[in-house]
């Protein structure tokens, strides 16, 4: 038995890196797996990965999985997203709200358009995926958020400060994921009664993906100081099948979460080192 058999999710991002191995652990553990980005074909985008890579993989391997071409940033193409779900397969039981976008760079030389699309799929994508499904799961008694953080959203606190700082060049992406683990305990706690968890969890290192590699942020995807995207895969699983009032209202890191419920024996158990300077929901 799967620990989501018979269950349905959405996982935004999946055509590559985290999202599409959260796609993959969730279909071998029984989910039928709507797969959602957009970058249908490879070759359609610069870095490697496709909705048809995820899928053809999940499938071959047993699984169930249909792609989805979207762009998350349009409210439309949310609708779409929820529509096509519910005829391929049915209610949503699990949405992982995984899909990001960043530009680095100082908010002085920040050009308006990007900021704004970036909270469009940030942000406003999440809300809209979540006020979209939680009527399946309100109606049905259950159900699943899993917001997919960084550790960005920790600010560097107040000053004065010394040197560049880290956070130059983070502004908009880290105030979004901040905005994100904020919505997710406002959200947790508004449906909490009606047996729907929300929680949100980020990596404790980086992770080697084609965008991480791209973005410079990990020197290859074998960077040994990276995190394997089974470790957020199989965190987010945890947070997806775990009883309610264990984990909802969580804000956590992969290997902190997964050490906590015996899932992993290794690794730190930790999100970000507890003494770095600054504020966040995952250090309250």
């Amino acid at each position: 038995m799967g620990k989501l058999d018979g269950k349905v999710a959405i996982i935004t991002g999946a055509s590559r890196g985290i999202g599409a191995e959260i796609a993959r652990v969730f279909a071998a553990e029984g989910a039928s797996v709507i797969c959602a980005a957009r970058t249908m074909k490879e070759g359609e985008h610069p870095l490697e990965g496709s909705l048809e890579t995820t899928c053809s993989g999940i499938r071959d391997a047993g699984g169930k999985a249909t792609a989805v071409a979207v762009n998350i940033s349009l409210p439309e193409d949310c609708e779409r997203l929820v529509e096509e779900t519910h005829k391929t397969y049915g209610p949503v039981d699990v949405l992982v709200n995984n899909a990001a976008l960043a530009y680095f760079g100082p908010v002085q030389e920040l050009p308006l358009n990007r900021w704004m699309r970036t909270w469009a799929v940030n942000i406003h994508a999440p809300f809209l995926l979540s006020n979209l499904v939680l009527e399946d799961m309100i109606s049905r008694g259950g159900g699943s958020i899993v917001n997919i953080s960084s550790s960005s959203a920790i600010g560097p606190g107040s000053g004065p400060y010394s040197g560049p700082g880290y956070d130059i060049g983070e502004v908009s992406y880290g105030t979004q994921k901040a905005a994100l683990e904020r919505f997710t305990q406002g959200l947790a706690l508004e449906v909490y009664q009606r047996g729907v968890s929300v929680t949100c969890v980020s990596p404790s290192l980086v992770v080697p993906t084609p965008g991480t590699v791209f973005h410079k942020m990990v020197s290859g995807m074998d960077d040994p100081r990276g995190e394997s995207p089974e470790l957020m895969a199989r965190a987010t699983l945890l947070l997806a099948t775990e009883p309610l009032d264990k984990v909802t209202g969580r804000v956590t890191y992969s290997q902190q979460i997964l050490k906590e419920f015996g899932w992993i024996t290794d690794g730190k158990g930790t999100g970000v080192d507890p003494k770095k300077p600054g504020s966040g929901y995952s250090q309250i």
